[in-house]
């Protein structure tokens, strides 16, 4: 148990993740906006962001045997801060990635893609640990944040998993679990027909633009 000293001075660490995920938040808004208003396309449905509480962090330090520290939480665990990005379709999920690691200041230092290659259980989502600087008054300093990027689907089947495993732990019965995954290959088939929906109409925008472009009328030349 955390003294209430102790959870101070974590709190105070804590506020540069804090300030990381500030960052990220504005960088995902821009780009969003500046889609919007060149392409009237935004790719980013909506964004979560959220810090480990200090208790979370200790927990998780002493289940990989390390000893308690401000220090070992900035080297041993990336996902003290976390932002989830739930997009429209699965190309909107690999582009908001693209623009992300496109971004001078952004280090990606690593990639797992459960989107090409779910989880057993059938988890999906594109998980990235990135490194971005934070300005302080006397200081640089450089901030590890975990982006999960995900479709509206995605989201949907892990929000619902997250709450049956944690009513049943380790011991969820394999009628269950075969259930879920069931849902987790329905959701990932949903994700391809929503997609190839969207790649439909856009050839209608595209022949329907196309069309009225043939149909201006010739300006007079000048003689």
């Amino acid at each position: 148990m955390m003294d209430k000293q102790m959870v101070m001075e974590w709190a105070k660490m804590l506020m540069s993740y804090k300030f990381a995920l500030d960052e990220v938040s504005t960088k995902l808004t821009i780009l969003n906006e500046e889609l919007q208003f060149i392409q009237n396309y935004n790719p980013i449905e909506h964004v979560k962001t959220r810090i480990k509480s200090p208790e979370s962090i200790v927990e998780k330090l002493q289940r990989k045997g390390v000893e308690v520290s401000k220090e070992n939480a900035a080297a041993h665990i990336r996902d003290i801060a976390g932002v989830r990005v739930i997009c429209s379709f699965t190309t909107d999920v690999y582009r908001v990635y693209d623009m992300i690691r496109s971004q001078g200041d952004v280090k990606v230092l690593e990639v797992k893609d459960y989107i090409k290659e779910p989880k057993p259980n059938g988890y999906q989502s594109l998980h990235l640990i990135i490194s971005i600087p934070i300005f302080l008054s006397d200081r640089t300093e450089h901030v590890n944040v975990e982006i999960q990027l995900r479709t509206i689907a995605m989201d949907f089947w892990a929000s619902l998993e997250h709450k049956i495993y944690y009513q049943f732990h380790d011991d969820m019965p394999a009628s269950i679990r075969e259930q879920l995954k069931a849902t987790a290959d329905m959701i990932g088939m949903l994700d391809r027909r929503m997609l190839g929906l969207k790649e439909e109409v856009q050839k209608f925008s595209d022949s329907s633009e196309a069309a009225k472009t043939l149909a201006l009328p010739m300006l007079p030349t000048l003689s």
